[in-house]
């Protein structure tokens, strides 16, 4: 997709959203079924199923993706998108690599120490970019990924969050 077609595209969708806020607010869901023969979870995600098992750290076999790796990979995925975006819109050439990385403390999700934290406790997101861009385009861009980045806003800001079960 070229830096016209974009911009166009998206034009008619903020105006529509200018025009019409509540058509701008969609509910995202992800829907899983749970593995009768095995500790995993299979996760349809629009393009394909990915069955997620426990990471080799807390049980695992390590053929099952981790949702922990899941979730960091979901923000290297919407880094990426945001990042060449925000660059086709600018008319800027980027390529590169993206790479996520947390940090795990497993005595935590293992129940071996309650002191131990589960989940992630730091994150590091890391833009490898090559680009003619100068310095101050790049840091422009990155300002704007990171402004823009739904999954890095996500966890950045934190959101409420509510559990609840059906019989």
């Amino acid at each position: 997709m070229n830096r016209e077609e974009l911009q166009a595209q998206q034009a008619l969708l903020k105006e529509r959203y200018r025009e019409e806020p509540g058509s701008a607010r969609l509910t995202l869901r992800a829907d899983g079924e749970l593995g009768s023969e095995s500790v995993s979870c299979s996760v349809e995600t629009g393009r394909a199923l990915v069955e997620a098992g426990l990471h080799p750290a807390s049980g695992g076999e390590g053929t099952l993706a981790c949702s922990g790796d899941m979730l960091l990979q979901a923000l290297v995925a919407c880094g990426g998108v945001t990042l060449r975006s925000v660059a086709v819109n600018r008319g800027l050439e980027v390529s590169g690599r993206i790479v996520a990385e947390g940090d795990l403390d497993f005595r935590g999700t293992m129940g071996v120490d309650r002191e131990a934290p589960v989940g992630f406790t730091a994150i590091r997101l890391r833009f490898e970019l090559e680009s003619d861009a100068n310095e101050e385009e790049l840091a422009a861009l990155l300002e704007t990924t990171e402004r823009y980045c739904v999954v890095y806003q996500t966890l950045a800001g934190g959101v409420p969050l509510e559990v609840s079960s059906a019989h």
